[in-house]
């Protein structure tokens, strides 16, 4: 067994349970059915989180981005070749669509480790997705 699968074997042996307040707006609200919930996955991750929620409400590809043109609104700036601060994109595969966005406590989770943050019960994950009106 390769040393990685051997590790994320353990992993999942040894996961708990982590709780978090889900809050949904927008597009995301109106097919999840509700604004609040509270909803309990294995593991600690962020990761963790989306990947059992998906699995309970379709909402994934409402909010995840397959590629880097799904995370890109045309007409916005191009990110300067050298970002200033911890400014950094989630890897492509793992950012929201174009206007869609995953908080954590109130802070996008760029500003964390992306999908590997690590989660704590009784924390806030916001699901944004707004609508848009065009005039």
């Amino acid at each position: 067994m390769a040393p990685e699968t051997a590790h994320e074997e353990r992993r999942a042996q040894t996961q708990s349970q982590t709780t978090v307040t889900v809050r949904c707006t927008g597009h995301i609200r109106d097919a999840v059915g509700t604004h609040e919930l509270e909803f309990t996955f294995a593991g600690d991750r962020l990761r963790d989180f989306l990947e059992a929620f998906f699995e309970v409400h379709d909402v994934e590809e409402l909010l995840i981005a397959e590629t880097e043109a799904d995370a890109t609104a045309h007409g916005w700036a191009p990110a300067p070749d050298d970002l200033p601060g911890t400014w950094r994109k989630n890897p492509e595969g793992e950012q929201t669509r174009t206007y869609a966005r995953v908080c954590i406590n109130g802070r996008f989770n760029e500003h964390y480790e992306g999908f590997e943050t690590t989660l704590e019960d009784g924390d806030r994950v916001a699901l944004i997705y707004p609508f848009m009106f065009c005039c």
